[in-house]
């Protein structure tokens, strides 16, 4: 962990840094766009910002300001004179800094004040891991908390198959490796989060019956490439459609909370339901294909066994 100080007096820097280095090596910049420049290129090894509040140009309080908005982690405080006490008090008021140094220093408060910072900065970095791993834990939750909701949702709008074509689509995802759904979670608790996930599942129902309504009575092989073709933006070539993109395969598991799934997205696994899932996704030449599969029977785990790749983000 290092320590970053902005200071436009020389003299300044070089104290501060006799001073304090043996608690953490020290980082100077001398003007708020240098201190900016220097977030940008070691802000996830800086722990604690010290910065001067008088400097030509910007005032310290707007690094402090920067800071605070891309760098969170990062324990900002300021210095400046007694007489610019009313600067600390607003920065302090206003959430920019964890602590106020008066100027000149007093060499034992200086040091305890930075060491306080220190701590603060690895308490703040190991809550944040643990928070990061909480996150991607719930979102691989939610992933399969999907895959399971498209079982149910295609069992309440097509009766046939409905198991064969959920594997299918399972293992098209896990092939073309869907991603975790985006989650805000400064918007989303968990019954707002529970709402909207069924809202979706509702709206992804009303696409597929309508793509259903649309493909009309059942058709095999080239008949029903081509219907794929058309509602994917492929293109039919021979035994197989060929898609540029697959993430037209994944969409319905890796869309952001509370983004509604559009038709075009809905298709797939529209398709999947009226062919009985009787086809499956392959990477060709650099893009994906769909072709047309013989009836298989299901392993009794295939929705155990796809919820917990989906989670660990195995292939």
């Amino acid at each position: 962990m290092k320590i970053l100080y902005v200071d436009d007096e020389a003299m300044a820097l070089k104290y501060f840094e006799r001073l304090v280095s043996p608690l953490a090596p020290v980082l100077t910049a001398t003007s708020v766009e240098e201190g900016r420049a220097m977030l940008a290129a070691h802000g996830a090894e800086i722990a604690v910002l010290v910065c001067d509040q008088r400097m030509p140009g910007e005032y310290g309080n707007e690094l402090l300001r920067h800071a605070r908005e891309y760098y969170p982690g990062v324990v900002r405080m300021l210095t400046t004179a007694y007489s610019e006490l009313g600067d600390a008090i607003e920065a302090i008021n206003t959430g920019e800094i964890y602590r106020y140094i008066n100027k000149p220093w007093e060499l034992e408060s200086l040091r305890a004040d930075l060491k306080n910072a220190l701590e603060l900065a690895e308490l703040r970095s190991e809550r944040d891991s643990l928070m990061r791993d909480r996150l991607m834990a719930q979102q691989g939750q939610l992933l399969a908390n999907r895959l399971s909701a498209l079982l149910m949702v295609g069992a309440a709008v097509h009766s046939e198959d409905v198991e064969q074509a959920l594997h299918r689509f399972a293992q098209a995802a896990l092939r073309v490796g869907s991603t975790q759904p985006a989650i805000d979670w400064n918007r989303w608790d968990h019954a707002d989060l529970m709402q909207a996930e069924a809202q979706r599942g509702a709206a992804i129902a009303a696409h597929l019956r309508q793509w259903l309504r649309e493909f009309g009575p059942r058709r095999d092989g080239a008949g029903a490439l081509s219907v794929l073709a058309q509602a994917l933006g492929g293109e039919l070539k021979g035994d197989h459609v060929q898609l540029a993109d697959g993430t037209v395969l994944t969409a319905l598991l890796s869309l952001p909370v509370g983004e509604w799934p559009t038709a075009p997205q809905c298709a797939w696994l529209a398709w999947l339901l009226w062919q009985g899932g009787l086809a499956e996704a392959v990477a060709v030449d650099g893009a994906w294909a769909v072709r047309p599969v013989e009836a298989a029977a299901l392993p009794t785990d295939w929705l155990a066994d796809a919820i917990e790749r989906l989670g660990q983000g195995v292939a």
